[in-house]
């Protein structure tokens, strides 16, 4: 057991370390020497674990799609939203994720491994079509067809955020990208009592891990 511990960790560490050098300088120019100089690891320590770069870049891919932080709601179009949300949040603060972005954009690593955005367009048209069922969005709102727009638009915010000069929140402006969608494919009624809030991630995850009162961003 001991030894199965300090694999994954190790893993994780190897993971975590070659997706900050994807961050830093690209999918190219990421290298198997650069990582062993970060991690302190052998080349044999690191090949056990991952045959080889491209591995490691589809091990990064395959962490893209996760649902973590999201719990049932009372309406299919909060939990959608949550998602989106809680994406924003974790990002900044979690290189892998903030890799599989970059791998996805990236047009040699693309052509190597694909992206994840179809798996992410297919959790949303799942949700949307279940707001769909239960009459949460406006009878125009296609869920596929949203689901597609708005992981375009969410990458595209995600994007924009990172390379402006300004220090931008990537939660406050994926928040202000819902505040701006919703109202033209959600019902009156139900946009009402959605929490847009940019801070909702942060309790979410907060509750989620056990504590009580979320921090005080009013």
């Amino acid at each position: 057991m001991v030894r199965q511990d300090r694999a994954i960790r190790t893993r994780k560490l190897i993971l975590e370390n070659m997706a900050i050098l994807f961050n830093e300088v690209g999918y190219d120019a990421a290298t198997i020497a650069a990582l062993v100089e970060r991690t302190g690891l052998t080349r044999g320590a690191l090949y056990f674990h991952f045959a080889s770069k491209e591995d490691m870049a589809r091990a990064v891919l395959d962490e893209a799609v996760t649902r973590e932080g999201l719990s049932p709601q009372a309406f299919k179009l909060q939990e959608w939203v949550d998602l989106g949300l809680l994406l924003a949040h974790r990002l900044p603060r979690e290189p892998i994720l903030r890799a599989a972005v970059r791998l996805a954009v990236d047009p040699k690593a693309r052509r190597l491994f694909g992206t994840r955005w179809p798996d992410w367009v297919a959790v949303g048209d799942e949700l949307l079509s279940e707001a769909k069922v239960n009459g949460e969005l406006l009878a125009h709102a296609d869920p596929a067809a949203v689901s597609r727009a708005v992981v375009g638009a969410w990458t595209g915010v995600q994007l924009v955020t990172e390379v402006l000069e300004e220090k931008l929140d990537l939660s406050q402006e994926i928040a202000g990208l819902y505040q701006l969608l919703l109202p033209s494919i959600v019902t009156p009624v139900v946009l009402a009592k959605l929490d847009l809030s940019p801070y909702r991630a942060e309790r979410l995850l907060l509750r989620e891990n056990g504590g009580e009162q979320a921090p005080d961003h009013e």
